[in-house]
């Protein structure tokens, strides 16, 4: 690792820790319902949106109407943006003129469930496959939609622990249209503006044909890629309006772009741990909470930076310099940003999948073995380190509920947290996520392994799912297991070696994805009814204080514990036998 490395993922982090507290304070301001100071040039839209939906912004719902509103929510979006892309031939805003054709039933299901579901994976090349009005009103509506979703999802968790002896935990459609109109629409615009000074691409035209220096023609896509990169890594979205996502130069063309981009992926998880500690009443467990992140995101970025930059050991076999140097950036720079180099990669790649983004400026398919395990292991742990937006807090507030559970355990006492005491619902909501999102990862790569499903041709055309890998051997199995973290994450990066748009995995992965995310909200907002119902109980001689460095710990070793033994036959399997196979010169 070099020193203006680490001096990147220093800086980063620090920017993300300044802006903790101020938008941490204003979220909590905002979802307790009081007037902040954008309230005067914003109020209007959501009175209007209210009226026009017909929302009652005085009326609260208990946690089985918040859920059923949420997934009606969710239904709508899909069914929505599943028809425009296959009516998108007779639409307008297309003057590539693509049509069904380019987003058969399969593709077009397993689209629509991403960027419903904030996965945001992508089994197309979107400037070969998309109009412009698909990319706008489907998919960046879709952007808007589900990370709003996600926030008001954990608001509702936090009033569970923030409230007593309630049957509420909130309305969804006025969280979600205050995260829209006061939190997600103000930050898009400021950042779109920023991506548009620096040189991305913001317009209608149709694709431009150009002649290269050798006198080849080429061409350049265009389209409104500015406005969809913004909410894209503000929601924590990751889908790319080109196909080479943040790597592409129209999407990313400065380094200004590329720090902007990672920034603003953590910006809203990192603030809502301080939103958490203000509606509660105790800072100090917002930041107990931010330390645990930044605690497992350090350790994960300085692993990949490691094995990154100290590049391949069998091209090192071969005499070929790996070191740093004055002339040459060293380490394994296949598949990485000439332009930002390891370190960067490195960082965007931990930071993405990190948080359930999704978005890449290197492919993670050909980092070292160890290097892509961090990635790999991020999304496993549940996306809980920072994790998406709103999916992140209440990912880890599941695992705030294990960690005190474990600890009542250990000294024979009830759990306690915030107050509230953790009885068996809670405990068993909050295995439910967990065993719902194993299940679907592990069968589904198991499945996709061995199986040769193929009755009259449909399900694979190609033959068995392992016929659409470009590697064998452990690093192909990792792909297929990536594929499955990602898309029951709600990830959306991918590993890349491998073939997805065919039924097979447009429909595998898709469940998955639905399994992803609502096997894990559905139990989560359940336990949010559960504890708005309870009585706080005083602290005693005898409560587990949680706000500091021992919960801290207890936390950070639970998630890193429950990701292990869960996922450790599938790893040991794939980047763990990978990394000692190379080592020892016997990989290929």
């Amino acid at each position: 690792m070099t020193s203006i490395g680490v001096l990147q993922i220093a800086i980063f982090l620090g920017l993300i820790l300044v802006c903790v507290k101020p938008l941490g304070s204003f979220m909590a301001q905002l979802f307790e319902g009081q007037r902040t100071f954008l309230h005067p040039v914003l109020r209007w839209l959501e009175v209007l949106t209210y009226k026009f939906s017909g929302i009652k912004e005085d009326v609260e719902q208990r946690w089985t109407t918040y859920t059923a509103s949420l997934l009606s929510f969710s239904v709508f979006g899909f069914l929505l943006t599943y028809a425009l892309q296959r009516l998108q031939g007779f639409l307008p805003l297309n003057p590539q003129h693509f049509g069904a054709a380019q987003v058969p039933p399969d593709l077009a299901f397993n689209t629509a469930t991403s960027f419903v579901t904030n996965t945001n994976w992508q089994a197309y090349s979107g400037e070969a496959a998309m109009s412009y009005l698909v990319q706008m009103a489907a998919l960046a509506v879709q952007n808007f939609a589900s990370a709003a979703a996600g926030i008001a999802v954990a608001v509702a968790l936090i009033r569970g622990f923030a409230r007593q002896e309630k049957k509420t935990v909130g309305n969804f459609w006025v969280d979600v249209t205050r995260a829209t109109v006061y939190v997600l629409l103000p930050i898009s615009i400021l950042a779109a503006l920023i991506f548009v000074s620096q040189g991305a691409i913001q317009n209608l035209h149709a694709y431009t044909e150009v002649t290269t220096i050798e006198g080849a023609k080429q061409i350049l896509a265009q389209g409104p890629g500015a406005s969809q990169e913004a909410i894209k890594q503000l929601g924590t979205n990751g889908g790319g309006f080109f196909n080479a996502n943040a790597a592409h130069p129209f999407t990313s063309p400065t380094p200004i772009t590329n720090l902007l981009e990672m920034f603003l992926i953590f910006l809203i998880p990192g603030a809502l741990t301080y939103t958490f500690g203000k509606m509660v009443g105790d800072t100090r467990q917002g930041w107990a909470i931010f330390a645990a992140f930044s605690v497992m995101f350090l350790i994960g970025v300085f692993v990949c930076y490691h094995y990154e930059q100290a590049g391949n050991p069998m091209v090192a076999k071969l005499g070929v310099q790996s070191a740093a140097g004055d002339g040459q950036s060293g380490g394994n720079m296949e598949g990485k940003e000439t332009r930002f180099g390891i370190a960067s990669s490195a960082l965007f790649a931990t930071v993405t999948t990190d948080a359930s983004c999704g978005a890449v400026n290197s492919w993670h398919d050909s980092y070292t073995a160890l290097g892509g395990l961090v990635p790999l292991f991020n999304i496993e742990t549940g996306e809980v380190i920072f994790g998406g937006t709103g999916a992140g807090l209440y990912g880890i507030l599941l695992y705030c509920i294990l960690a005190v559970f474990i600890a009542g355990l250990m000294v024979g006492r009830t759990p306690e947290y915030l107050g509230k005491k953790i009885e068996s619902k809670e405990v068993k909501m909050a295995m439910l996520a967990v065993i719902a999102t194993a299940f679907s990862i592990l069968v589904f790569t198991a499945l996709s392994a061995v199986i040769n499903f193929q009755p009259m041709g449909y399900w694979n055309p190609q033959g068995p799912a392992t016929a659409n890998l470009n590697n064998s051997g452990p690093h192909g199995f990792s792909e297929i297991l990536y594929a499955y973290s990602s898309g029951t994450g709600n990830n959306g990066s991918a590993f890349g070696g491998l073939t997805v748009n065919t039924p097979w995995y447009d429909l595998t992965i898709g469940l998955a994805m639905w399994i992803g995310r609502f096997l894990f909200l559905i139990p989560l907002l359940a336990a949010a009814g559960s504890l708005a119902a309870k009585k706080k109980i005083p602290e005693t001689a005898g409560t587990f204080p949680t706000h500091g460095p021992l919960f801290v710990g207890l936390l950070v070793g639970t998630v890193v514990i429950v990701g292990a033994l869960t996922f450790f036959p599938a790893l040991s399997l794939g980047p763990i036998v990978e990394h000692f196979l190379m080592q020892t010169g016997k990989l290929f």
